[in-house]
């Protein structure tokens, strides 16, 4: 019974893959391309092609495909890739679920905090409603499809992912040349909160929720301590034992520099708490910043 990944070429899911296969796990990959070996499969999402009978027998499903939100400069045509990326995908993916005659235990699919929006300086759980603006909008309508799934009596767990810490990329690629250079500074206020989780704690989390039933529905993908942006950039400093400037990056800096996304994606607070895995039993490896960071730098 394999398990079935898309979004494998990615930080998160080569990550996911090559633990899994480590552990002794047979994983498929859907791949756009032909196939190369027997672990790969194609699919075509932007076409709304994929057999189902890829997925028959599958023991989970994990789908962590979609365009990067912070690569590009937004504009009206990457938001709408943004968006096809994702809601279709997750759309043609759940369809050919239902179609199935052995229909996979669980599908783990991804979605981030930004589902909740700008929460300011609250703790918030699973339980929290839906944000407004494009971001939240966006996380909404990717959940929603995912969880069409449970209607064919599939258990579907969605990640609200928070900023992930990897030596690999992701944030920290974006972030490093900048604080190497002694020139990390608070973005905006500073006081937005940042909801982290390292990487090794996203794969174990996802091998947690795979591997234990009762977790189903949103799923908080960040550690218990959430931090400042301040507190944050103070961190990274310190871990790589540079400066950080005092004076923040203002929001019009930001906008100048980055587009949309600076106030869609840096700016909004997020204080999450992960009930549902602190709740059924997982147990972090790194819920300290500065461990963390020192962990995977």
């Amino acid at each position: 019974m394999a398990i079935i990944v898309t979004g494998a070429s990615g930080l998160l899911g080569g990550a996911l893959v090559a633990a899994l296969r480590g552990a002794g796990e047979r994983v498929v990959t859907l791949v756009r391309r032909e196939p190369r070996n027997a672990d790969e499969a194609m699919w075509r999402p932007a076409e709304g092609v994929l057999d189902p009978g890829v997925l028959d027998g599958a023991s989970a499903v994990v789908h962590l495909a979609g365009a990067p939100i912070a690569d590009k400069r937004w504009n009206a045509a990457y938001k709408k890739e943004l968006v096809r990326s994702r809601v279709d995908s997750t759309r043609v993916l759940v369809r050919a679920i239902r179609e199935t005659e052995r229909r996979p235990g669980v599908l783990v699919s991804a979605s981030g905090v930004d589902f909740y929006g700008d929460t300011g300086d609250r703790v918030v759980d699973e339980s929290e409603p839906k944000g407004t603006g494009f971001l939240p909008e966006l996380c909404g309508r990717w959940e929603a499809e995912a969880a069409a799934a449970e209607d064919a009596g599939v258990r579907v767990a969605r990640l609200r992912t928070g900023i992930v810490l990897s030596g690999r990329g992701g944030a920290l690629r974006r972030m490093l040349p900048v604080f190497k250079a002694g020139l990390g500074a608070p973005l905006g206020s500073g006081r937005q909160y940042w909801s982290w989780i390292g990487e090794p704690d996203w794969v174990g989390a996802v091998r947690h929720i795979l591997a234990t039933p009762e977790v189903s529905g949103p799923v908080n993908m960040a550690s218990p301590e959430p931090v400042t942006n301040a507190v944050f950039t103070r961190a990274l400093g310190q871990v790589l034992g540079r400066p950080t400037l005092p004076m923040p990056v203002p929001k019009i800096a930001l906008t100048m520099g980055i587009g949309e996304f600076a106030a869609a994606g840096l700016l909004p607070s997020h204080r999450l708490r992960p009930g549902k895995l602190l709740d059924s039993g997982y147990e972090f490896t790194h819920s300290d910043l500065t461990n963390a960071l020192r962990a995977v730098l």
